[in-house]
């Protein structure tokens, strides 16, 4: 039975929703900075604006004062107060104070405190409080130097905050809603062109979900994003080597029950024949004969699982420099050739100089103890096994002073269970595909080869440089 689908809440978010609040995190940031930002100018643009109308109305009073019988007379000026009702939500406050602080005209406000004079002569602004309240006030200074009056006389001139702290919020609302409305109109667009761009990623879903569960054939990658283009490259290289071994597993399957059913229904023949056979000599035969059987049946298991091996290395194993020469040797000194042949010749032809290649040890040893074991079966004496370099190559070779097969019957060498006339009955064919089977997993072939007075096969694999020798 299959397993319950998790309820939604256990799910993992989507890529789309991932991307979202990404986007979503980076509007709000966005828009914070930017109202920290507006709302600042909006204050400055605000402090500078009422600023010039204090300064304005500062002006407008100092210009009124005129000096009559050595006293400061002053005209309030309707101009003055015409800029201060600007901000009618504001208390405003004036006072003009001649020489000594003595006040001429206006509000004498105690707990205001003007900082002390600078150096310049120009106005001067400062904070301080109106009936409780923040407030801003300029201080300007009109200096007379005449007969009867000499000295500065100051004004002073402020207001409350409520105008300026409402100008400030409204160039802040007034910039924010319009950036609102389009973080609205971005995040609308994000949205759909993330669901655009995740389209071929949903597409993919749906294929695979879709496909049967032995269809590992590569998924198509024509007109997809490059980024996923990547991820399918990988995806098919790992599905193909998957195919690979999954169709070892199916060639063995098949071999095994293609070939050995055969040799176990003739060994149980003949157990049965055996069993009933009252003469000893033919009993003694009839043994013999099981005996052989049983032999022909160990070096096809041996060799079925050899073959499977091989595949199933030249999948996993990692590439190692490997010494051609040292390959022949082992060989060679195994001493297999004299149990299967012993009145066979075998000689070991290798250089001094290394021959190496990339490959994995225990591939290449089977391919070479096969070429051996087929030349010791189909082949006439003298036997040779060499390593030699060919250019671009490294070859492993066996060579045999035989005829060989005829050029029809060596083109399809190297399948499963192809056999040439010559082969005896307990050969399976297989031998020679697991040299090609070795060959292909590191990039070589197999080649067949008419020298004068024999045959020679040689594994070709792709030559390593000569650094890759051990010392």
């Amino acid at each position: 039975m299959a397993d319950p689908a998790p309820p939604p809440s256990a799910l993992p978010p989507s890529l789309a929703t991932r991307v979202l609040k990404a986007v979503l995190l980076i509007l709000l940031a966005g828009a914070l900075l930017v109202a920290g930002a507006t709302l600042y100018n909006g204050r400055l643009a605000a402090r500078q604006s009422y600023d010039r109308i204090l300064l304005g109305a500062a002006q407008d009073i100092a210009a009124s004062i005129r000096i009559q019988s050595g006293r400061p007379l002053v005209d309030m000026p309707v101009s003055a107060f015409e800029l201060l009702a600007q901000a009618p939500e504001d208390r405003i406050h004036y006072a003009v104070r001649g020489p000594g602080g003595t006040l001429i005209t206006g509000l004498d406000e105690r707990d205001i405190a003007p900082p002390a004079r600078g150096g310049g002569g120009g106005p001067e602004f400062f904070d301080d409080r109106l009936n409780g309240e923040p407030a801003r006030f300029v201080r300007v200074t009109r200096r007379f130097a005449e007969r009867d009056f000499s000295g500065g006389i100051s004004i002073t001139v402020g207001q409350t905050l409520r105008a300026r702290q409402a100008m400030a919020l409204g160039l802040t609302r007034d910039t924010l809603l319009p950036m609102l409305l389009a973080g609205l109109a971005l995040l609308a667009m994000s949205w759909v062109v993330t669901r655009s761009a995740l389209r071929p990623l949903e597409a993919l879903s749906e294929d695979l979900a879709q496909r049967d569960p032995y269809d590992l054939t590569p998924v198509p990658t024509e007109g997809l994003p490059r980024e996923l283009t990547v991820m399918l490259g990988a995806m098919n290289r790992f599905m193909g080597r998957l195919d690979r071994q999954m169709e070892g597993m199916r060639h063995l399957i098949s071999d095994a029950a293609h070939q050995l059913r055969t040799p176990v229904a003739a060994i149980r023949v003949q157990a049965e024949a055996m069993q009933d056979q009252p003469d000893d000599t033919l009993r003694a035969r009839s043994l013999a004969r099981l005996l052989a059987r049983t032999r022909s049946l160990g070096a096809l298991l041996d060799q079925l699982l050899s073959r499977a091996l091989v595949s199933h290395r030249g999948e996993s194993a990692p590439r190692a420099p490997l010494d051609l020469r040292e390959v022949a040797l082992e060989v060679v000194e195994r001493g297999d050739h004299e149990l299967l042949a012993p009145e066979a010749e075998l000689r070991l032809e290798i250089g001094e100089d290394p021959v190496m290649v990339r490959a994995d040890a225990f591939s290449v040893g089977e391919a070479a103890k096969n070429l051996l074991v087929n030349a010791l079966k189909h082949g006439a004496p003298p036997i040779a096994i060499g390593a030699e370099r060919r250019g671009t190559e490294a070859a492993l070779w066996v060579r045999d002073a035989g005829p060989g097969p005829a050029p029809g019957i060596a083109a399809r060498l190297g399948q499963r269970f192809e056999r040439s006339a010559a082969s005896r009955e307990d050969s399976a064919g297989l031998g020679l595909a697991i040299v090609a089977s070795v060959a292909a997993a590191f990039g070589g072939r197999v080649a067949l080869e008419y020298p004068e007075g024999g045959f020679r096969i040689a594994l070709l694999l792709p030559a390593a440089p000569q650094e890759d020798a051990p010392e």
